[in-house]
């Protein structure tokens, strides 16, 4: 998964998002954009997934995704869902987006609209998904889990199944960015994100949709010491996942700031294969105190992200794990 911050740009103000600029000035050209799939498509295939911001506020949107397509290179989308009317969901389905993505952080509009930071968002988030629905696009929701709304993950749940979408992916509170600022006041403690594990897995095993735990890696342990078949690894930062910034700035992940070059300057396969913060993402021998320890380390590995933002080492303790 190649995670592409097409835009810093954003209609909305969501106190969680890692973003901590807001102009186009230093965005990637469309030529350099280009440049840097044509780059990418000559030693992997990875799912690009354009983000942001919002990336549908980039006037090139639907250039790139197709051009993408043109080397095989599958894309998905990563939204509000605001913006969508039925000509932006026609041109979606024609740019060949494999998947749409739009957040839903809330089962009704004061618990969205509060996270999100605009009145109005959740009916519109709303109406993007039914007009993405007639459009023919397979669609997927988003959720950030944080204290807000963790007592309602069953009416979200409820959302997700009367709308038939795809899947529903739930994303755990990474304090990042903006995010930071409110760690204490929406951050799940070590317990309460346990249990929350636990609920996913209990919905899983019901197989009405695709469910998924996203920077979650202690999902895996979790769902394997409950006999549920797991494949893969939890924490994917840096192993079979990178992020690029709007600036062209290379990382890990969106959540762990390390920066490890710019494809402005170095094309990503080169950094990919020689920063020395990927190849310690990639040796588990590396973790250290009860994640180094850990005989699921190989399966889950740890939030990087998260230990960075507490310990300012991202090969130390996951702080959000109750296991020893």
């Amino acid at each position: 998964m190649l995670f592409w911050e097409s835009t810093a740009r954003c209609n909305l103000s969501c106190i969680h998002c890692r973003r901590t600029e807001t102009d186009a000035k230093n965005e990637l050209s469309t030529a350099e954009a280009r440049a840097f799939f044509k780059d990418v498509s000559s030693f992997s295939r990875p799912v690009i997934v354009f983000s942001g911001g919002e990336p549908l506020m980039r006037n090139d949107w639907r250039e790139l995704a197709e051009y993408a397509g043109t080397l095989n290179l599958p894309t998905a989308l990563a939204t509000n869902g605001t913006l969508i009317d039925d000509s932006i969901a026609k041109d979606i389905k024609k740019a060949g987006f494999r998947r749409v993505a739009v957040s839903i952080d809330g089962p009704d509009s004061p618990s969205h609209d509060g996270f999100r930071g605009q009145n109005g968002a959740f009916l519109k988030a709303l109406v993007g998904l039914d007009k993405l629905a007639k459009a023919g696009v397979e669609r997927q929701i988003n959720i950030t889990v944080a204290a807000h709304n963790v007592e309602r993950l069953d009416e979200i749940y409820n959302i997700a199944r009367r709308l038939d979408v795809a899947a529903l992916h739930l994303f755990m509170l990474v304090p990042v960015g903006c995010g930071i600022k409110i760690e204490q006041s929406h951050q799940l403690n070590a317990e309460r994100y346990e249990k929350t594990l636990n609920w996913i897995c209990d919905r899983q095993l019901s197989g009405e949709m695709e469910l998924r735990a996203t920077c979650a890696p202690h999902y895996m342990r979790v769902a394997m010491l409950r006999g549920i078949p797991v494949s893969g690894r939890g924490c994917l930062c840096g192993i079979s996942v990178a992020f690029v910034s709007h600036r062209g700035d290379v990382f890990p992940c969106g959540y762990l700031p390390l920066k490890c070059g710019n494809v402005r300057r170095k094309p990503l396969g080169e950094i990919w294969r020689t920063s020395e913060h990927f190849a310690a993402l990639r040796n588990y021998d590396r973790l250290t105190g009860k994640c180094g320890a850990c005989m699921f380390k190989e399966y889950c590995g740890g939030c990087r992200a998260r230990a960075f933002a507490e310990n300012g080492d991202y090969l130390s303790v996951e702080p959000f794990c109750t296991y020893e």
